[in-house]
């Protein structure tokens, strides 16, 4: 991720061409504003702030507002937004666009216009024309989510930013909590700096008090507490579980799937592959492998195996009617 294109954006040097992509959507909403801000006042806004968006209307639309003088003003911004004629998605390309047009817009933009290309893809189709020469022309920004190393300073940097600090573990069970979104991050934040007050400190006590967690949060505790011994703990996540309205079925699929997870880990951990490799071989977030990691020297691989082999044989039994599905997890939690 291109950090510098805010420090040349701060300085108000600003480009006629911007490319923003990435699936983060927090980063281009951030970086847009940015522009925004720093090129146009309130007043001016109202005159010469348009966005379009390519899924309802066509480029040429857009191409010919960023032709238009600026009223009241110097500068006028036009935002494009859904761009997918720069991706290899068809099933999103709606309306008819006048690549050429937008193909000759690029070679020669409006000096008076700040021309800003959205598209919330992780990649684009670089096989194609105007792809290639956008990429070449404009300013570009990838908005990727972070390795955890640079997440973790920037969510430190962001609670310094609100006059709260937090702590290392307090930011990778919210990271695990959010499943690495940027934006659930800020969104989780906002209300734990709120709640700490003014040069309060986030602990992981805050984060568990506070933070939403999903079903596969709620999961990974439960088999936290199933493979450390602490039935009644077990149990009460269990109990919350039940009362969430979640179905016992569910609660065990996730929980097969939690224990085949560490067994996966384990095994290639131990033929030598690392975080990444792993996590792109399993096609899951390298967070999850590390979580994982973290807890399969607990374990050999018979007790893992032993695990999936009960919980599959739960399955059978519940859906053969030999045991009710409710208790059947209960045994298995007591049986660990």
């Amino acid at each position: 991720m291109n950090l510098d294109i805010h420090k040349k954006v701060k300085s108000k040097q600003l480009s006629s061409l911007y490319l923003l992509y990435g699936k983060e959507s927090y980063f281009i909403d951030e970086l847009t504003q940015l522009i925004i801000s720093t090129t146009l006042n309130d007043e001016e806004r109202d005159f010469n702030l348009s966005t379009y968006d390519m899924e309802e209307v066509s480029i040429d639309l857009a191409i010919e507002d960023a032709q238009t003088l600026p009223f009241f003003g110097d500068k006028r911004i036009v935002i494009v937004k859904n761009a997918w004629f720069l991706t290899g998605t068809k099933d999103k390309e709606k309306v008819d666009h006048t690549i050429s047009l937008f193909e000759s817009y690029i070679q020669s933009p409006s000096p008076f216009t700040i021309f800003i290309v959205v598209v919330n893809a992780e990649k684009l189709d670089d096989r194609k024309k105007i792809s290639k020469l956008l990429k070449k022309e404009a300013e570009v920004f990838e908005a990727s989510i972070p390795d955890e190393k640079a997440m973790v300073q920037w969510l430190k940097n962001q609670a310094k930013e609100k006059n709260v600090s937090i702590t290392d573990e307090a930011i990778l069970l919210l990271l695990q909590y959010v499943r690495n979104s940027v934006t659930l991050c800020i969104q989780e934040l906002n209300k734990m700096a709120t709640y700490v007050g003014e040069a309060g400190s986030i602990d992981i006590e805050t984060v568990r008090l506070l933070s939403s967690k999903t079903i596969e949060d709620n999961i990974f505790e439960l088999v936290d507490c199933v493979t450390q011994g602490k039935v009644p703990e077990a149990m009460v996540i269990f109990q919350d579980l039940l009362k969430l309205n979640e179905e016992p079925i569910k609660i065990l699929s996730l929980l097969a799937g939690q224990f085949r997870l560490l067994f996966q880990v384990k095994e290639l951990s131990s033929k030598g592959y690392g975080q990444q490799q792993i996590a792109s071989h399993l096609k899951i977030h390298p967070f999850r492998v590390k979580l994982a990691m973290q807890k399969v020297s607990q374990f050999s691989a018979d007790s893992l195996l032993k695990a999936i082999h009960e919980l599959a044989e739960m399955d059978y039994k519940i859906k053969t009617g030999q045991i009710d599905k409710k208790l059947a997890i209960e045994l298995f939690i007591l049986k660990q």
